[in-house]
């Protein structure tokens, strides 16, 4: 492996202006990476080699002049669920087989504005719909960091079987984690950027909802996406997310309020932080290694001047149920709009009706489908009142439970990432009840119901040598604090 692979974000920044490298050396010992390790992880679905090296050499120009942006030279993935102008952008969907956007999304537009550097797209579940990347029509992403060519633990004692890097952001994450990034945009809607980061090693954060633009993003559920980075630690998310972070007038959900320079909170003490432990997330059956990773990750913080403070979230029970009434219901209206009629797939039938019928069962797979299937049943006529309008007052509830811990002055909330380690691919345990699945998503649903941040930290290993994190959940629009206090995790 390349040394200049081992750079963080913020150490090649250094290198780049210091002129000891160039971009273009960087971007091309990531393209070299790419060819060497994408067949084996499946991370990467389109390379885009040859705008790579030409963003590379515009940076190294931009670099001699003295006019670097934030990001400069610095070589990125990209989630394809971001739409990037004439490149490949279909949600990993057969039914968006083909599209290539006119336009480009303010996410990514406001990261090459800052100088980064478009190594490709990167793999995800069908429309972010999945926790382990495995409903991709492009296939499965295997964890690296199971693998011993990548440094592993021989699959964590797990046999020759290959791990999931966790979903929907398991390329981005197994891209970061396999050095075949620099860092990656990634999306959260349930838990999809915190998720992939705690089963691979990696730091992700989910902003608060308006706080990074969502136009340009393929929808999943409006109410809940929201863009975010995935990188290798504390510092290179927080350079990631300034960036990333801005007001959009194109997105009436986005927040006009200044972007703080969260990576200049990095080191500042947390003496007399106030952190609290939710009661309620401590769960029955829950992995014992997951347990006693956040009693130390407690202690590790009371040791760096915290005061921990024991708190309630009581509807934290409803929030699963919730979530899998109100983002079902989203994704149904969302994904009407694929057709056949203006781009993507298009299968002929006899009339419009049955060319609708056979273009969206051919093009949408089966997790897909049961989200559209659930979320058209719960907004019909019938069970409109009896689900997702009670959800959405449940949702209000879970959002005053936050709020009055808050106004209790905690500052931050700690609780596990998730209920175990990485998983193997073709789980049968999950594969054969959806259930099972979605109960991955139990410890970060309630972040997103409520349009908190949250940030997954790795904070240790379980007895198979696997990651696993820990993760924070902040105020509105406290980054800043979720990023000081990650960076002590």
């Amino acid at each position: 492996m390349s040394d200049l692979l081992n750079l963080t974000i913020a150490e090649a920044r250094e290198k780049l202006a210091a002129k000891d490298i160039t971009s273009l050396e960087l971007t091309d010992a990531y393209l070299a990476a790419i060819e060497a390790g994408n067949e084996r992880l499946n991370a990467y679905i389109a390379v885009t080699a040859d705008k790579a090296r030409e963003m590379a050499k515009a940076s190294d120009a931009r670099i001699a002049k003295g006019e670097a942006g934030a990001l400069e030279g610095i070589p990125l993935g990209i989630k394809d669920l971001y739409a990037i102008k004439g490149v490949h952008t279909q949600a990993c969907s057969h039914i968006l087989d083909g599209f290539k956007p006119p336009y480009e999304s303010t996410v990514t537009q406001n990261l090459w504005d800052d100088g980064a550097v478009m190594l490709g797209k990167l793999n995800m579940d069908e429309f972010a719909m999945g926790s382990s990347n495995e409903t991709s029509y492009y296939g499965p992403v295997v964890n690296p960091v199971g693998l011993q060519e990548y440094g592993g633990p021989n699959h964590g004692g797990r046999g020759d079987v290959d791990l999931v890097p966790g979903g929907s952001s398991g390329g981005s994450a197994a891209a970061v984690a396999a050095r075949l990034c620099a860092g990656a945009t990634a999306s959260d809607t349930g838990g999809s950027i915190r998720q992939p980061a705690a089963f691979t090693g990696t730091v992700g954060i989910k902003p608060t909802y308006g706080r990074c633009s969502r136009w340009g993003m393929v929808a999943f559920a409006s109410s809940l996406d929201q863009a975010g980075p995935i990188a290798r630690d504390v510092r290179d998310a927080a350079i990631m997310l300034r960036s990333m972070a801005s007001y959009d007038a194109k997105d009436s959900t986005s927040i006009n309020r200044p972007v703080p320079d969260y990576e200049a909170v990095i080191g500042q003490s947390i003496k007399g932080m106030k952190v609290g432990i939710p009661r309620e997330y401590r769960m029955e059956g829950m992995d014992a290694g997951i347990d006693a990773l956040w009693e130390e990750g407690k202690a590790k913080l009371r040791e760096a001047g915290a005061e921990i403070v024991d708190i309630s979230l009581p509807h934290t029970k409803y929030a699963l149920p919730a979530y899998y009434i109100v983002a079902p219901a989203e994704a149904s209206s969302n994904l009407a709009r694929y057709d056949g009629v203006r781009y993507g797939l298009r299968v002929d039938g006899d009339d419009i009706t049955d060319m609708y019928e056979k273009t969206r069962a051919a093009g949408f797979g089966d997790e897909v489908q049961r989200r559209i299937m659930i979320g058209t049943y719960v907004l019909s006529a019938g069970f409109y009142d009896a689900y997702y309008t009670r959800a959405q007052k449940v949702r209000t509830l879970i959002r005053q439970d936050f709020e009055k811990v808050y106004a209790e002055g905690v500052d931050v909330i700690l609780t596990p990432a998730t209920p175990s380690a990485a998983f193997p691919i073709g789980d049968q345990s999950k594969a054969d009840d959806p259930v099972a699945m979605y109960l991955n998503d139990v410890f970060t649903v309630t972040v997103n119901m409520a349009g908190l941040p949250g940030i997954a930290v790795p904070a240790g290993v379980d007895a198979g040598g696997l990651p696993m994190g820990l993760q924070l959940i902040g105020q509105p629009f406290g980054e800043e604090d979720l990023v000081k206090v990650g960076a002590v995790l």
